[in-house]
């Protein structure tokens, strides 16, 4: 049965549905006759958010619906009511085409707002006869409906072995940010007061005007929390210019980008609003709102809960919440980068989080930091709960005095910051690489030091255990300092070449765990009997390549794809070799994310050891194949160094 009420169902002025129609395709492209015999067919009609329109195989199809405000999610389930087709329609977008196609009349998957939603409502008849009369319009519809098959088909392609809890995301890593933004861009002009911004966001019901100057440029945006925080409360003229307050420049994605990168960029940056850009013009605004419609368990939830604490205390529960967040990505087919990269925006808002507030308790500091993060953190390459892995790298006191005071207070606030990091969950290193520990606190000069220690008297030992520095980023701080460092190191590794051959041969140390007649080699005995490390075996010497030939041709990127993909528009890694090193990375790092997750489902602490007896033969034959390619890896380091087997 249809949802919809008979009292929700309405006339709609003809002129109305062609104002709608003259923007939307593909009825854009009709004649005028055509379209105003369609318009005058059509009736509207409204459905709270949550309300299921199309009950798969129960409603009888009578109209095309078109979406004039809001927006549904689709979806098939099966008998146990998993979902296993799943699609997000906004305004301008429709449904309830391929059963009047089809002549099916029956509904063939389930149709539920997800916001309060209006739709224009065009009886099948008149559809069946503008599909008949309209050969662009038949294309258009035929054309929009197997692309989407196909997408999900290949989303299917991609399932893995957790069993779903939840709807999940709809659509994040599919739906480009232009099909998602609203209507046409609400600007204003620079010249305008804060006042009439306010008047015209209150009469659109929106939370942020793009600004443009005289010759009708976007020049910036202005929101209403802009409005409460540059105006409000700081008591200012509301006769002020938009230009005074207005954020600028303008922070844009392209329109193709999917969502997940918005969010993840909206995320990094710590804003609320993004203009879409589209060959140049910016054809609207997407908000951390429009994508919280299109997800359950969103990322932003944690992401405001977060910059939300007031105490550092706050913070431990939800570093716990991120293995949940990042479950849902996996459902939804996320690739291992995505993943990782957003396990790295969350892990560092967290600590972007306590050391602000650290930082506000122990006052400000005699000098400027950079809090640096190493390891797989500073390669944006975590996975749930690696270790700890950080430093301190604070600037060059001028005088005596001045390094004591930075002495004592680094030490305060390197020992407090790692016991609240072990509180919210990230264990501590082993090998105490921590800012905790006096060594890795540090101004310019003393790292430098480090660095050219390594570097000019590298010993065996000591360059396994330094590589771990190479890969630092900045976390928090003044990220100019960290950035002084990388450069110093960018102009001296290329001409290390006996560093450089202790690096290569230390690459060579983990074998990848496959027998000469390519069967999977596995532990024998003890606490992870068979077994095999898919970290130390598998991943480790893709970083290990990657980090090799980046310090080698002085490339200062150290995430290891960057590095992979930098090797290979400059011409330093073969096509081939460079696709089948990121596909193997990608499935190692995809098994290696999934099997910790389910670690952590069975309340059992995540680790690197995977029994091959769990897999699929798929996926083993995959693994199989992932082994090979670091044996390739290891044979071009062997050969670009002259290094026998040994």
């Amino acid at each position: 049965m249809n949802a919809s009420s008979k009292n929700n169902i309405h006339a709609v002025a003809p002129e109305i549905v062609l104002e709608f129609l003259a923007h939307t395709l593909p009825f854009n492209e009709l004649d005028a006759e055509t379209l105003g015999n369609l318009a005058t067919s059509c009736i509207i009609d409204f459905f709270p958010k949550g309300t299921v329109i199309f009950r798969q195989d129960q409603t009888q199809i009578r109209y095309f619906y078109l979406i004039q405000k809001g927006g549904v999610k689709i979806y098939l389930k099966d008998e146990e009511g998993n979902i296993t087709l799943k699609d997000f329609r906004g305004e301008g977008e429709y449904f309830g085409a391929l059963p009047i196609i089809q002549g099916t009349n029956m509904a063939n998957l389930n149709v539920e707002t997800v916001e309060d939603t209006f739709c224009f409502l065009f009886p099948k008849e008149a559809f069946l006869g503008l599909i008949q009369s309209s050969p662009k319009v038949t294309h258009y519809f035929l054309r929009s409906m197997s692309e989407k098959l196909v997408k999900t088909a290949y989303a299917q392609l991609r399932q893995h072995k957790i069993a779903p809890r939840t709807e999940s995301a709809l659509f994040l890593f599919t739906a480009q940010v232009g099909d998602i933004v609203k209507g046409a861009p609400k600007t204003i002009a620079a010249t305008d007061n804060v006042q009439m911004a306010a008047a015209r966001m209150a009469e659109l019901h929106i939370g942020s005007l793009l600004v443009h100057d005289q010759g009708k440029k976007i020049v910036g945006i202005i929101t209403d929390r802009d409005l409460r925080t540059k105006v409000v409360a700081a008591g200012l003229d509301y006769q002020t210019p938009v230009s005074q307050i207005m954020a600028t420049p303008l922070k844009t994605i392209p329109s193709h980008q999917v969502c997940f990168d918005a969010m993840l960029q909206m995320m990094h940056l710590s804003i609320h609003h993004l203009a879409v850009e589209q060959q140049g013009a910016i054809i609207g605004v997407i908000t951390t709102h429009d994508i919280m419609l299109l997800q359950g368990t969103s990322p932003l939830y944690l992401f405001r809960e977060i910059g939300a604490q007031r105490t550092i205390e706050g913070l431990y529960p939800l570093a716990k919440k991120v293995p949940a967040v990042i479950r849902t990505l996996i459902e939804e087919g996320a690739k291992a980068n995505n993943i990782t990269r957003m396990i790295t925006v969350l892990n560092d808002h967290i600590l972007d989080r306590l050391l602000t507030l650290l930082v506000e308790e122990l006052g400000p500091p005699p000098l400027p930091f950079c809090w640096l993060v190493m390891g797989s953190e500073g390669r944006r390459e975590q996975t749930f709960m690696t270790d700890q892995d950080n430093a301190l790298l604070y600037a060059q006191p001028e005088n005596e005095a001045q390094a004591e005071l930075a002495t004592a207070y680094f030490k305060i606030l390197g020992e407090k910051a790692i016991g609240h990091l072990i509180g919210c969950g990230y264990p501590p290193c082993p090998g105490e690489i921590m800012a905790s520990n006096p060594k890795w606190r540090q101004p310019i000069t003393g790292w430098r030091g480090y660095f050219d220690r390594w570097l000019h008297r590298p010993e065996p030992l000591e360059v396994m255990h330094s590589t771990i520095f190479f890969d630092f980023r900045a976390a928090y701080g003044d990220a100019t300092l960290a950035e002084t460092l990388r450069q110093y190191l960018v102009r001296n590794v290329p001409q290390q070449e006996i560093f450089l051959l202790h690096l290569a041969k230390n690459a060579l140390e983990a074998r990848p765990p496959l027998s000469f007649f390519r069967n999977l080699i596995v532990e024998k005995d003890g606490e992870h009997k068979n077994s095999l490390d898919l970290k130390t075996k598998g991943l480790v010497p893709f970083v290990d390549f990657a980090r090799l030939f980046a310090l080698k041709h002085g490339i200062p990127e150290n995430n290891t794809l960057g590095r992979l993909q930098i090797l290979h528009e400059d011409g330093h890694l073969s096509h081939e070799l460079y696709s089948e090193t990121v596909k193997a990375y990608e499935f190692l790092m995809q098994l290696r994310l999934i099997h910790q997750l389910r670690k952590i489902e069975l309340n059992l602490p995540p680790d690197n050891h995977l029994n091959p007896a769990d897999l699929s033969e798929l996926e083993k034959q995959t693994l199989k194949e992932a082994f090979e390619v670091v044996r390739r890896l290891q044979s071009h380091i062997r050969q670009e160094y002259r290094l026998g087997e040994g």
